[in-house]
């Protein structure tokens, strides 16, 4: 299989396998309308299998998200066909509007207008949970 090289955009690599398509879908990549290439279980000398994500555009995105779907990714941006900018993700201490609270109860439930927040409390495990009600994600 071939997949072109860009020419002026963003490849979200290492990402761990099968967690591409969750990625996808949290960077709303289906509504932008330029090429997205999504390529699965590519082979990778030190993962054994990953997932890349290929936008042909230059575009904003979202380390925090990237950060919290797959904190072992890394994010190159492509400019006339050259690396110009290359970012190790970690996870964020602090996700406003990627996630929303599970808890019925919750101020940020029943108050539309407010942010979803979430502080990340335990590093080792990823373990986020809501500024207002202290309800871990699940």
């Amino acid at each position: 299989m071939t997949i072109d090289s860009i020419q002026n955009g963003v490849v979200i690599d290492h990402i761990t396998a099968g967690q591409g398509m969750k990625l996808y879908e949290l960077l709303h990549l289906d509504d932008l309308d330029v090429s997205v290439a999504l390529i699965k279980n590519v082979t990778s000398r030190k993962m054994g299998k990953k997932d890349i994500i290929k936008i042909d555009a230059d575009i904003p995105v979202d380390l925090d998200i990237i950060g919290f779907a797959d904190p072992s990714a890394t994010v190159s941006f492509i400019k006339d066909g050259k690396l110009v900018d290359k970012h190790k993700i970690e996870l964020p201490k602090r996700l406003v509007n990627v996630i929303k609270c599970k808890n019925p109860r919750c101020i940020s439930s029943t108050e539309q207008e407010l942010d979803q927040i979430f502080n990340l409390t335990d590093k080792e495990h990823g373990i986020y949970r809501c500024a207002y009600c202290e309800t871990k994600f699940e």
